[in-house]
């Protein structure tokens, strides 16, 4: 079972990834390209280069998921384009936003920490 907690690293490809390779192409794309381990527990979303699907590589102790979505309609309207940078960091929240064809950079969602004042 996959579970993405708040305190999961989840990494987006900038470029798009070739979708005729599996586990083992994305894997390797994972260590030379974005520089990251992929037995590391991380969540690695890659895009087609149509943006009309995604692949998610994770490994969870045991061996790889890889889950694929493809859109009926549409392309995926989000995507990180920083040319400095293979990857972007997102949360995990954002993560469900992406997936729903939504942009999470847009997300009004409340930070996962903050400091409460306790009133004297």
């Amino acid at each position: 079972m996959i579970q993405i907690t708040p305190q999961t690293r989840v990494y987006v490809a900038v470029e798009p990834a070739d979708f005729r390779c599996g586990i083992d192409g994305l894997s390797r794309r994972c260590s030379s390209i974005l520089d990251c381990d992929p037995f590391s527990g991380a969540v690695f979303v890659f895009r087609n280069r149509r943006s009309t699907a995604v692949k998610i590589l994770f490994y969870d102790g045991q061996g790889f998921w890889l889950c694929h979505k493809r859109l009926s309609k549409g392309r995926f309207r989000f995507w990180p384009n920083e040319t400095s940078e293979s990857s972007r960091l997102l949360e995990a929240h954002e993560l469900h936003v992406l997936l729903r064809n939504g942009n999470p950079v847009e997300t009004q969602a409340a930070p996962d920490w903050r400091s409460i004042k306790i009133p004297i």
